[in-house]
């Protein structure tokens, strides 16, 4: 039998991971060993099932659902809700980026608990977001989609609350001192909630709507954009939900200004929570855009076009000059991630292959880059006790190998050619420069493209004032006696696929390119037409 007939190995995919958390409850909290390796092999087979999953792809038919359920496979019959999942050419790089991961955080915490000393509850939670990141990658209805999407909720706001930074912080207006760890875990539960609120209320719009072109209810992602696209969802109905899922993925995302969360959260969050989060669990929002946002409300996707477009570069500017005020090392990477996604809602707010292909691009590069960078300054912070730069100088002499994996990420987050991070952000540019004809603002965007650019230079500026400060020069007093352990083999076998990623998208981008154009062409001709 073949393992992805029917969608059942695309099913092994996505419950394999929460089928593994029951297991690992199921064990006695004293056997840690026997945890650690259950965690890791349900994690491996996963992603070797991804793997096979990219193997088997039809590449030459990339712009349609492979692997999947049948549309009608019966879910809650009463609201007309299915359980129907499948991958095309946009999804496959998300679910492999997540599935892999998954695998590197487990391997990573191997030697690297953060406390309190709990792996069994922390592997669960690990477990348990890579059953949300996965479906919602694959879900083609907006039911499931939402329960996938909600379920990484939890997981992390105790990730968060549990294992995070201690410290004290004071909240300004009210003068309340709280737990550094508290105050992100509920900022950032109280941030996507809002934003599910109303992307709630869209998906609800659009299904009652839906009965008037289709003679019933619908929450199937592909029955509602064959409908939007004819011009079922149009008028104030349109711009009310078109608005309602922009606040819901915006958060996610996070866009500026729905950003605030994301500094408290990466800063407070355990090493491998600040990876899960910045290199997947971002990703979410910016794959809802495109795969529902715009092949549902395409009339409203040129609409709001422009203003997306203002958000995009206004957070590409405010994300650099915010890196460039931080001392936090996680504080710094974490203000990053709001400029790089900025550059993948630049991609997608054109609308134009080029664009929404850079924005896979960059979603994907992003996921290995930025993971890689709070991997590394999480083991510095493990090592020094402190993440403020202005301690953490002379790194290249105490851990030389640190240094140099750090200058590498550095060099790659700054979008070197070569490296993964220079294709979404130079197509993204590039996209910039004629967007979708039908949006009739191209002085505006070859505008954005200026602004952008300048946010390159920019990105450039703090990576390279991170790479001063913590890397170069001498190391300072307080160090000079203390022998620091260099890179050991957990970190090594954790960072070492994200390196090689790294590399060979940057050297040879069809990799990503190769599944996802077809794809992007398909979904942006149904919209908009040829």
């Amino acid at each position: 039998m073949d393992w992805f007939e029917n969608g059942w190995g695309l099913s092994l995919i996505v419950f394999l991971p929460v089928i593994g958390a029951a297991v690992v409850m199921a064990i006695p909290k004293a056997k840690e060993s026997a945890i650690k390796w259950t965690a890791l092999i349900f994690s491996l087979v996963t992603l070797a099932l991804a793997v096979m999953l990219a193997v088997q792809f039809d590449y030459s038919a990339a712009g349609t659902y492979q692997f999947g359920t049948a549309m009608d496979t019966s879910w809650i019959n009463a609201i007309n809700a299915h359980f129907h999942i499948a991958v095309d050419g946009i999804s496959l790089p998300m679910v492999v980026l997540a599935t892999l991961i998954t695998v590197l955080v487990i391997v990573y915490s191997w030697n690297h608990w953060p406390e309190p000393h709990n792996p069994k509850l922390l592997l669960v939670f690990v477990l348990i977001l890579a059953t949300g990141m996965t479906g919602t990658f694959v879900a083609l209805d907006l039911v499931l989609f939402f329960v996938f999407f909600e379920v990484v909720l939890l997981p992390m706001y105790f990730m968060i609350g549990i294992w995070g930074d201690r410290a004290i912080r004071e909240i300004p207006v009210v003068k309340w001192k709280i737990e550094m760890r508290l105050y992100a875990s509920l900022k950032f539960f109280i941030f996507t909630l809002f934003g599910s609120v109303f992307m709630l209320l869209g998906f609800l719009a659009l299904y009652f709507k839906s009965e008037e072109a289709l003679g019933y209810r619908s929450f199937s992602m592909i029955e509602l954009s064959t409908i939007g696209a004819a011009g079922a969802f149009t008028g104030t109905f349109a711009f009310l939900v078109f608005a309602g899922l922009f606040i819901g993925f915006a958060v996610k995302v996070p866009m500026w200004p729905f950003h605030t969360w994301l500094p408290d959260a990466h800063t407070a969050a355990p090493t491998i929570g600040s990876v899960i989060l910045a290199a997947v669990l971002l990703k979410m929002g910016t794959y809802a855009f495109i795969r529902i946002a715009i092949p549902i409300l395409p009339e409203q996707a040129v609409a709001w076009a422009p203003f997306i477009g203002v958000l995009a570069v206004i957070g590409i500017i405010y994300g650099s000059l915010a890196c460039l005020a931080q001392t936090d090392i996680k504080r710094l990477i974490a203000y990053s991630s709001v400029g790089h996604m900025g550059f993948v809602m630049l991609g997608i707010a054109t609308l134009t292959d080029i664009g929404i292909n850079a924005a896979v691009i960059g979603m994907v590069a992003h996921g290995l880059i930025t993971g890689l960078l709070f991997f590394i300054a999480g083991s510095m912070a493990h090592r020094y006790h402190t993440r403020d730069m202005n301690r953490l100088g002379g790194n290249m002499m105490l851990m030389p190998k640190m240094g140099v994996l750090l200058g590498f990420a550095a060099m790659a987050s700054l979008g070197l050619p070569s490296l993964a991070g220079f294709w979404g952000e130079f197509m993204a540019l590039m996209s910039a420069f004629n967007p979708l004809a039908a949006i009739g603002a191209t002085p505006l965007f070859r505008g954005f493209m200026v602004v952008g650019a300048i946010g390159t230079v920019l990105t450039a500026s703090y990576m390279l004032y991170m790479l001063r400060s913590v890397n170069f020069g001498e190391a300072s007093d307080e160090w000079a006696d203390t022998e620091f352990a260099d890179v050991d083999i957990f970190e090594w076998m954790a960072w070492a696929p994200l390196v090689i990623g790294t590399i060979a998208i940057g050297v040879y981008p069809k990799i990503v390119f190769g599944a996802t154009n077809g794809a992007v062409v398909a979904l942006l001709e149904k919209a908009f037409g040829g």
